[in-house]
């Protein structure tokens, strides 16, 4: 099997350093690993250049290692979809890195060595269409959607980020209280397989094919890669103070545990869920990566793609 690294030099505040990459080449060459190495030049040249490998070597198994954050997986992800021949890897370089999280037996996925002895697994996708950025389309995800708080914490933290002296789990932090002050969440209709879950106002929803976002928050603890199943979680619009009461489980993933969450969250399993904003439109993050979208329609893909996990290392 063939390796190439996709290398996203501007994840993690520009911590991919010439160094670091060229340790990636001898690392494999120390396991006598064929392995190339790209730098992406921009969003979406990723899933271009993966797309376009995979032409190129009709019939051969490649692995793509992304080196970057969840955006940069996502990309992968994307270009590798619908090929057998491909396999999907990650090397965490991101603020948020939590499409790795969902995988806590396995091992370092920092640690080449133990990536190179790894093995293939099965791994579900989510299929959304709709119109994204004016444009109808056709994609996927490995990890989560978010819409309403979270997202717009996220789209927050963005812009903290530039500030100095915020980064990482600080600025979303900060995002947080930001958030909060503002009391945004989101106006839709949520269906999910044919019932409808909620229209009208609500804090948040997340479509979750795995369990965390927002770096390393455990929004949706019942969720699995492997499942077959989207996990969708709505929460109702909460006042400031209920909700600040909740979010320290809301974070750790214990919150669905507690009895007081029964008539303010609704948890469910689903293969299709449908999302109308109902004032024409809402922010969507995929992937931790923001876009606007009108209505879309979320369909999960069981064993959708292969991907290369860490062995564990004694």
């Amino acid at each position: 099997m063939r390796f190439v690294f996709i290398v996203n030099p501007v994840a993690g505040q520009g911590n991919l350093t010439n160094e670091l990459q060229d340790g990636f080449l001898r690392a494999a060459e120390k396991a006598n690993i064929q392995a190339y190495l790209y730098e992406t030049k921009g969003v979406g040249d990723a899933e271009i250049f993966v797309r376009k490998t995979l032409e190129a070597n009709p019939g051969h198994k490649v692995c793509f290692i992304a080196c970057g954050g969840d955006g940069t997986f996502n990309e992968v992800l994307n270009g590798c979809i619908g090929n057998e021949n491909a396999v999907c890897s990650v090397f965490p370089m991101g603020t948020g890195n939590d499409f790795v999280r969902n995988f806590p037996d396995a091992g370092d996925f920092r640690d080449l060595s133990a990536l190179f002895e790894g093995s293939i697994i099965k791994c579900d996708a989510i299929e959304y269409s709709g119109v994204i950025d004016g444009e109808f389309k056709t994609r996927y995800c490995g990890n989560m959607f978010n819409i309403g708080f979270d997202c717009n914490v996220v789209d927050k933290t963005a812009d903290l980020k530039k500030k100095p002296f915020l980064s990482g789990s600080l600025a979303y932090l900060a995002g947080v209280a930001y958030t909060l002050i503002k009391k945004n969440g989101a106006d839709l209709k949520v269906t999910a397989n044919g019932t409808v879950l909620c229209d009208g106002p609500i804090l948040l929803t997340s479509i979750a094919n795995g369990s965390y976002c927002g770096g390393g928050v455990k929004s949706n603890p019942y969720a699995s890669v492997q499942d077959g199943k989207i996990d969708l979680s709505v929460i109702n619009d909460l006042g400031r103070l209920k909700f600040i009461t909740l979010f320290p489980k809301y974070q750790k993933g214990t919150h669905l545990d507690t009895p007081a969450t029964k008539d303010i969250i609704t948890n469910v399993k689903a293969e299709e869920v449908t999302i109308t904003p109902r004032n024409g439109s809402m922010r969507l993050c995929v992937d931790g990566e923001i876009y606007t979208a009108e209505g879309v329609i979320f369909r999960i893909m069981p064993q959708a793609f292969n991907l290369l996990v860490p062995a564990v290392r004694e």
